[in-house]
Order: structure tokens, then C-alpha cells, then sequence
């Protein structure tokens, strides 16, 4: 863990390795004492003091209250100062721009949502970008310059060699080739961009189902299909970024879709896609389906007939669930992940029932058999998966007591 002031080994690296330990456990277990930091870091009451003491004057730490309840005199506790740095991170689709702010603990702070209906953007999007992102710093009680990192995610993906948005073509006003460029004009902060699906997989494996796990894929189903492919722990994007696009998948069941860029859609897509759901239902003779957009639809379909008990119900979740195992089946076989989490609202609202389901078909058309869960990160986990991006990158270098020295 050396950095360009110190080398491994030297006192000057040892401390700022345990000045990071302590902080993460701080970051995990909340308020510790000088003497529960020492025991979990292996450190003597004096270096943690020391320690503690380098964290406080850098601004890092705080006191927060005393123990209670325990023998003997109250002790001390420190927590990380939440002010230390805060991190946002938005998350884009045609309807509209969420973003959200959060301090270094990963606390949010600030939260705002514009709309951005239609299919030419009312205003310019860089406009949209920095509305969106100081509604959420005003929320907070912030500036823009008091952030040190934002990430955006975005459907599709964004070239790394050209630089220009791919594989979301219903995105209007995101494919300039120079967008990119007057972003980073337009903000005081490093920004990264990241697909929307990959950031929803961050989500679960830093605070949901996929703790724990190196390989694992996550089946996102919300206006579109897509997942997002875990191997050894890290993202895999591809060599334009277009890994995980599975809509664009060509599968048994439905016609081959040509030129799918242009048609932004699939065989996938239209074979287990929410707007599926919806068509499924009236060929079963759904009365009253209801009104809203695809994915809209389809969870309150999904929910509908979790909760039935009839013949009607339990065909339209089979149906669902074979069409979902199908494209499963070829991602699993090249794969051969230990996870697959599903994900996205047409998903979670199936719960175990459909879950079940679907394992139960995956097992009959895949040599492989990964364990099937339901993702636990429901409440906006694209947004969560932006801003724990960004608090990661953002804690890399806000924590790294080396440089301060």
C-alpha cells in the first residue's frame, strides 16, 4: 500500500495502513473506543491513541459520546466525521434525472429528481445534468465545489474509444461526441459514467445479496433487459462497454431481430422484456390491466398473481418464468457464475414465488445450476450503486493519511 511518499514496510506506510483499517471499521461497526479499535486492529492502547489522535487533527474522525452501560468509567467513542467529503452520483433515463449527495459514511444528505419527459430534450443536457445535481447539492445544504466525485449512470454505455453512448438509442440528447467533453467543463468535479445495470450490481454486492461473492450475474428487468457480469470481483464491460446488454440476446421463442441498434431491442428483449408481461396477460384474458409504463405495468402484474390463487395466475408466472430461464440459460452456460441475482422492479415484485420458478426452469435447460436469489437492494439501486461508486473512489482518497503527510 505504499504510496509516492513512503515505501512498503516504513513506519510512515504501517501508519497510514492502520489509520485506513481503523477507519473502515469505523465505516462498518459505527462508534468504537480507543480500546475496541485496538483490539480489532491488533494495535497497542497507545498507537491506537496515536492513531486516533492523527485521524481527529486531519479531520477524519470525531468524538461522538461515551460507552454506556458497561463497568467502570464511560469511555470515549470516535466515529468518521461525516463531513469529511461528500460524493453524488445521478441516475439517468428518459423520463427523468435522480440524484443524490452523501457524505464520506454513506449517509445521503441530499436527494432531488427532475423530469425529463419527451422525446427531444426541453433543455440542452448538460443543463439537465447540472439542474439535476445542484437540486440535490441545494437539498444537502452543499455547493457543487464541495464535492469530490460524482458518477452518472446511464443506459448503454459509453464508448471508450470514441467516447459517444451506445446501445441506448432512447436516450435523447446523449449521443453528441462531444457531451463528454462539455460535462467536464460544466463540473468542478472528477466524473465518471457507468452503465445503469452494472451500478445496480454494485449496489448488491457492496450492501445486499451479492456480499461475498466474485462471480456472480445480475438479471435486471425495468423498462429494458440487461444484466450486469461480476468475474473475480470485478465488472466485466467489454471491449466497447456493451457486455451485459442481453436484450440485444437472440433466443429461441421470438423472431431474429435484425439491425437490433437501430430497433433497440432484441430477441431477449421482446421475449421476457417488462412489456412481455403485459402482453402475456390479455392473451390469458387479464381483466384490468392496469396503466403506467412497462416495467410499471408488469411488477403489478407480477404482484397480482404472486398473490392469486388461480389457475390464470400461476400460468402467467410459469409463462414469464420459462421465457426469463431461456436467455438465462445461455449466459449461465458460458459463464457458469455461483450467483445469479434478480433484479429490477418486474423482477423483485415476483419475490420467491417467481424466483422458484425460474430456478426450477434454469435447472432443466442448463448444465449449469447457479443459486438463484432476489436482490435486496429495491429502493432505487442504480442511484445506491452510483453513490457507493463514488464514495468508493471518493474514501481511496480522502482516507489515504500518507498524502497528508
Amino acid at each position: 500500500m505504499a504510496g509516492p511518499n513512503g515505501t512498503p514496510g516504513t513506519p510512515r506506510v504501517l501508519r497510514a495502513m492502520n489509520d485506513r483499517a481503523a477507519l473502515d471499521l469505523l465505516l462498518e461497526h459505527g462508534p468504537l473506543s480507543r480500546t475496541r479499535i485496538g483490539k480489532l486492529t491488533g494495535l497497542s492502547k497507545p498507537t491506537a491513541s496515536q492513531l486516533l489522535a492523527r485521524l481527529e487533527a486531519a479531520g477524519l474522525v470525531h468524538e461522538t459520546g461515551t460507552s454506556e452501560g458497561r463497568p467502570g468509567p464511560n469511555a470515549q467513542l470516535y466515529a468518521v466525521n461525516p463531513a469529511a467529503a461528500y460524493a453524488a452520483g445521478l441516475d439517468v433515463t428518459p423520463a427523468r434525472i435522480r440524484a443524490a449527495v452523501a457524505d464520506v459514511t454513506g449517509r445521503t444528505v441530499g436527494a432531488f429528481e427532475l423530469r425529463t419527459p419527451g422525446r427531444r430534450p426541453a433543455q440542452p443536457v448538460v443543463r439537465q445534468v447540472t439542474d439535476a445535481l445542484d437540486g440535490a447539492v441545494k437539498a444537502a445544504g452543499l455547493t457543487r465545489a464541495e464535492l469530490r466525485r460524482l458518477v452518472i449512470a446511464t443506459p448503454g454505455a459509453f464508448d471508450p474509444g470514441t467516447g459517444r453512448l451506445r446501445y441506448a438509442s432512447h436516450l435523447p440528447g446523449w449521443h453528441s461526441p462531444s457531451l463528454l467533453d462539455e460535462l467536464a467543463a460544466a463540473l468542478p468535479m472528477p466524473v465518471e459514467y457507468e452503465n445503469d445495470v452494472n451500478l445496480a450490481a454494485v449496489a448488491e454486492q457492496r450492501l445486499g445479496v451479492a456480499r461475498g461473492h466474485d462471480d456472480f450475474v445480475l438479471l435486471w428487468s425495468q423498462e429494458g433487459l440487461g444484466a450486469a457480469l461480476v468475474l473475480g470481483g470485478r465488472l466485466h464491460r467489454g471491449w466497447t462497454g456493451g457486455a451485459g446488454e442481453v436484450g440485444f440476446l437472440p433466443v429461441p421463442g421470438t423472431p431474429l431481430v435484425r439491425h437490433v441498434t437501430k430497433a433497440n431491442s432484441g430477441g431477449y428483449q421482446e421475449l421476457a422484456g417488462s412489456q412481455a408481461v403485459s402482453r402475456m396477460a390479455a392473451e390469458l384474458g387479464y381483466d384490468h390491466i392496469p396503466t403506467g409504463t412497462h416495467a410499471e405495468v408488469a411488477a403489478a402484474l407480477v404482484a397480482r398473481a404472486v398473490t392469486e390463487d388461480t389457475a390464470q395466475a400461476g400460468v402467467l408466472l410459469t409463462a414469464y418464468a420459462t421465457r426469463l430461464a431461456t436467455g438465462l440459460a445461455s449466459l449461465v452456460s458460458v459463464l457458469d457464475p455461483e450467483l445469479v441475482v434478480l433484479s429490477g422492479s418486474a423482477l423483485t415484485s415476483g419475490g420467491e414465488r417467481l424466483r422458484a420458478l425460474i430456478q426450477a426452469e434454469l435447472e432443466e435447460l442448463a448444465a449449469s445450476r447457479p443459486r438463484l436469489v432476489v436482490g435486496e437492494v429495491t429502493e432505487q439501486p442504480v442511484l445506491r450503486g452510483a453513490l457507493e461508486s463514488a464514495l468508493a473512489a471518493t474514501r481511496d482518497e480522502v482516507f489515504d493519511t500518507l498524502a497528508l503527510r
